[in-house]
């Protein structure tokens, strides 16, 4: 058991705002490789940054979610796939902290440990004397390239049982990895599949699904007590998610701004861009939608760090909130990059030009199954209007 003085939020943003010249340096080279680059993983390990969801017991900071948000916002804002990942390590090194707390002892035994993970129960597990066999396929393993461990989600099936979802911790010695990220966004993520094959899980690092999200799976008992364990999983998630995608916007203004006074508008007589009374428009609406977008995570952030400052449950509307926070905050951080991306001209479509990779980054990250805005939009307003929701993940 190990101690850590823990930085503060303005601390932790510091050395997040502190890391954008590097993250910025490698960006280019982290899309064409599409993988982070290993100067900047070492980065952000000293930065503490993968030491911000892990327990305090592990020399962890416990950061609450509107830290996350602020410091993903920088890291984003230097390089989408850097922010993004970093948000994707955050949530299943959390998760981690769900485990007994023998298990906890050996996943947190790595210095700055990364767990990567996935909510898709897209593999099967069947019952073997002392735990589970799994075999099946994850897609979209956002830094698998560089993490220790894994969650999964696999389909447990018995004889005398129904069929329940169970999430596992695998070492990812145990999974093969499938070089299959060839995408337009978030390249530099190396979300890549892996693959189970007769993956034996001893049963103390696997715990039921459906348990975990509705926030009483956690059999820890270290961690009972803290703060960050107070909040169910999908609150969580998508508070951890928002910052990134915020920065992505950020960044947009910036390289538009950057690039602003060399520009003209080809075809009329306006010899600056920023003479024109559309640009100050554009600028106007993106630069709102932007701050729409802050709002919408730091309102997140604050119910989930509201709700785990004290005890008591959460209700089926806050849960539905949080998603559509989260869908909301994609929604207008896309809306503004899109106009400054319109706006950037014909020559914005040359690779050096990174408006262009954020547009298809915060384009990607609009796509993901648990933060599109039409997505969380519509489950929001179902259970407004007095429905069910008609998913799990709440």
């Amino acid at each position: 058991m190990t101690t850590t003085d823990v930085p503060t939020r303005e601390q932790l943003v510091r050395r997040a705002s502190e890391l954008v010249p590097i993250l910025r340096k490698n960006a280019a080279w982290s899309e064409e490789n599409r993988r982070i680059h290993d100067d900047s993983i070492g980065a952000l390990a000293d930065a503490g940054i993968f030491r911000m969801r892990v327990p305090a017991r592990f020399g962890g900071y416990e950061s609450d979610t509107r830290t996350l948000v602020d410091v993903a916002a920088e890291l984003g804002r230097a390089d989408g796939s850097v922010g993004w990942t970093a948000s994707v390590y955050w949530i299943p090194t959390w998760m981690a902290g769900l485990f007994p707390d023998h298990v906890q002892e050996e996943v947190f035994a790595t210095p700055d440990v990364r767990v990567c993970g996935t909510l898709s129960p897209s593999a099967m597990a069947a019952p073997a004397e002392g735990g589970i066999v799994v075999n099946g396929k994850w897609g979209f393993i956002s830094g698998a390239l560089h993490a220790q461990w894994q969650v999964v989600v696999a389909v447990r099936v018995a004889p005398d049982s129904e069929p329940m979802p169970v999430m596992a911790l695998v070492p990812m010695t145990d999974l093969l990895m499938v070089d299959d990220w060839h995408t337009a966004g978030l390249r530099g993520t190396g979300s890549v599949s892996t693959v189970a094959e007769n993956v034996f899980v001893p049963e103390d690092r696997v715990l039921p699904l459906g348990a975990v999200v509705q926030g009483n799976g956690g059999v820890s008992r270290m961690n009972a007590e803290a703060a960050m364990y107070r909040s169910p999983l999908l609150p969580v998630a998508s508070a951890s998610s928002v910052g990134a995608v915020l920065g992505m916007a950020r960044a947009a203004s910036e390289s538009f701004l950057e690039r602003l006074p060399h520009r003209k508008i080809t075809y009329t007589n306006y010899e600056s861009q920023a003479e024109a009374p559309l640009t100050h428009l554009q600028v106007a609406d993106a630069t709102l939608k932007t701050d729409q977008a802050e709002f919408h995570a730091h309102r997140l952030a604050g119910l989930v760090d509201g709700k785990s400052a004290r005890t008591g449950g959460w209700t089926l509307e806050e849960r539905v909130r949080a998603r559509a926070d989260m869908g909301a905050v994609c929604r207008l951080a896309k809306e503004a990059v899109d106009l400054l991306a319109s706006a950037s001209g014909g020559s914005s479509i040359y690779s050096d030009v990174v408006i262009q990779r954020i547009a298809r980054d915060v384009h990607a990250a609009n796509l993901h199954a648990l933060m599109h805005p039409n997505t969380n939009a519509e489950l929001y307003g179902r259970v407004l209007c007095g429905l069910e929701p008609n998913t799990l993940y709440v």
